[in-house]
């Protein structure tokens, strides 16, 4: 029987998610080794828990009796799991989160590298992703995002901001005239980040606002992506600060208008009020948020 807890847990996986393959992407597994794991329980217990065809999943009758005994367990052991990290002075459990993927190498990365180390029975399951995941759907227990949170149901805490920098490849720049305004950038190539604003607004000493749009000559998906064109000299974009500080040590970008100021981005911590792992995302949150000044880059 023991054998088999594992296997009504990723059975209830595949109801919760509603396929197979996307039961297999939130616990890590193949799509194949998800399938098998629910037909090897089904031949256990001698009955048909799925019906199954090409386009989407559906309980049986034992299959929906099942189900509900199941998840009575899983919330138990959940529970129970929430109980004993509260008093235990080693947590234990398993958490699944999500990180914009720009911050891979951000000393963000390396504090949750610190809490891994910290808490060796904790098993860290990390997405770096520059798309917006969904706690629920997505099968995360903590999402960290980047920007401005509009009013969520979601729990939420701020870790810190990140500063951004308005820069320009080195050799494309020796191409053009050395701009005096941002609005001389008008006429300059540009490179844009898919899931911000078309147009930079820049604040300058004197408290002069400028929105600059300019001509987007390549437009991404991925913040990495977005630095890696931009040392390859095909115009102007806004970089997080620790990715336009490295550009610019490597000598293949420059600044434009340091004395100008970008809006930093908020970082934050983002996780369901019913948490299932509710101590342990708490412990993990409020360890993130003890050491936030690693988080503004």
């Amino acid at each position: 029987m023991i054998d088999h807890l594992r296997h009504m847990a990723v059975f209830a996986r595949v109801v919760d998610e509603g396929s197979f393959r996307a039961a297999a992407r939130a616990i890590g597994l193949a799509p194949s080794r998800v399938s098998e794991t629910v037909s090897e329980l089904e031949a256990f217990l001698g009955v048909t828990l799925l019906y199954r065809t090409t386009r989407k999943i559906a309980l049986t009758n034992e299959g929906r009796m099942f189900y509900a005994r199941v998840t009575e367990m899983l919330r138990s052991a959940e529970s129970g799991l929430n109980e004993l990290n509260a008093l235990s002075l080693e947590p234990v459990g398993a958490l699944r989160v999500s990180v914009p993927a720009f911050m891979s190498s951000s000393s963000l990365a390396t504090a949750i590298a610190e809490f891994s180390r910290l808490h060796p029975q904790v098993a860290l399951s990390v997405v770096f992703t520059d798309q917006r995941m969904d706690l629920m759907n997505d099968g995360f227990d903590v999402n960290i995002r980047a920007g401005w949170l509009a009013d969520s149901s979601m729990m939420s805490r701020k870790l810190g901001e990140t500063a951004r920098a308005l820069v320009v490849g080195a050799e494309y720049a020796a191409t053009r005239p050395a701009p005096r305004h941002p609005s001389d950038l008008e006429d300059w190539d540009w490179l844009r980040y898919r899931h911000r604003a078309e147009y930079t607004r820049l604040t300058g000493p004197g408290g002069e606002e400028v929105k600059v749009l300019g001509q987007a000559r390549l437009e991404v998906d991925s913040i990495d992506a977005l630095y890696h064109f931009t040392c390859q000299n095909l115009g102007a974009t806004v970089l997080p600060e620790h990715l336009a500080a490295r550009g610019e040590a490597a000598g293949r970008l420059i600044r434009l208008f340091p004395d100008w100021q970008l809006a930093p981005l908020g970082i934050y911590a983002v996780w369901p009020d019913t948490s299932r792992r509710e101590n342990l995302t708490l412990l993990f949150v409020r360890f993130l948020e003890s050491v936030r000044s690693s988080v503004n880059e």
